[in-house]
């Protein structure tokens, strides 16, 4: 079982927040199945139609949770909500999530991955009780993720702005173009594949 993950990340100082004493922090990349970084026409015509899907991930630089040392791992959740994610006149929950923790970890450091990942997704992540140990960072079989910053061909109306905004809490996100955004897994009962959208995000995390 393999997960890739490939983003264009930034990186700031963190602020510092102990949890067990100690602070995590990282990089994170979202991608959604709508734009979020758009004009309104272009949401007004995604909206209720796609946007349902997304995929979270977090890639821990140094720190620890739940008194277990997360330095250098990563976990993701593939999301498929009821309705868009981020429109306020629907209701996406309850959302099924698939968890994709990495396989170099010990089970305990598992274990915390998901716990940190279902933390940070808060209600998102409330049923994700499929919890997967996969590769990351290398051919993906389940799920791939590609980003690019945006560049001015990627202003089509003149009137973009972040439309929607990230679906946890960080330090810093920044739109991006998601180059590639494919999930194709177990759990989630639909798959879904798309190229070249204004749908992601790149950021970092601090808790």
């Amino acid at each position: 079982m393999r997960f890739r993950l490939i983003g264009t990340v930034i990186a700031m100082l963190a602020f510092s927040a102990p949890f067990f004493a100690q602070q995590i922090r990282g990089d994170y990349v979202e991608t959604r199945s709508a734009d979020v970084y758009t004009g309104q026409c272009f949401a007004n015509g995604e909206v209720n139609l796609v946007g349902n899907e997304a995929i979270l991930a977090w890639r821990v630089q140094d720190g620890s949770w739940d008194g277990v040392d997360l330095s250098g791992f990563t976990v993701a959740a593939a999301v498929h909500a009821k309705a868009t994610l981020g429109d306020p006149y629907a209701d996406p929950y309850p959302a099924q999530a698939v968890l994709l923790v990495d396989d170099q970890a010990s089970p305990e450091q598992q274990v915390a991955l998901a716990s940190f990942a279902r933390h940070m997704g808060g209600k998102l992540l409330a049923n994700a009780d499929n919890v997967l140990p996969v590769q990351m960072e290398l051919a993906g079989r389940f799920a791939t993720v590609q980003t690019r910053s945006l560049n001015d061909s990627d202003h089509l109306c003149g009137n973009e702005e972040t439309f929607y905004p990230p679906l946890t809490q960080l330090a810093h996100s920044m739109p991006a173009v998601a180059l590639t955004d494919t999930y194709r897994g177990p759990g989630l009962g639909v798959d879904w594949e798309s190229h070249g959208k204004r749908s992601a995000f790149v950021g970092t995390f601090s808790n």
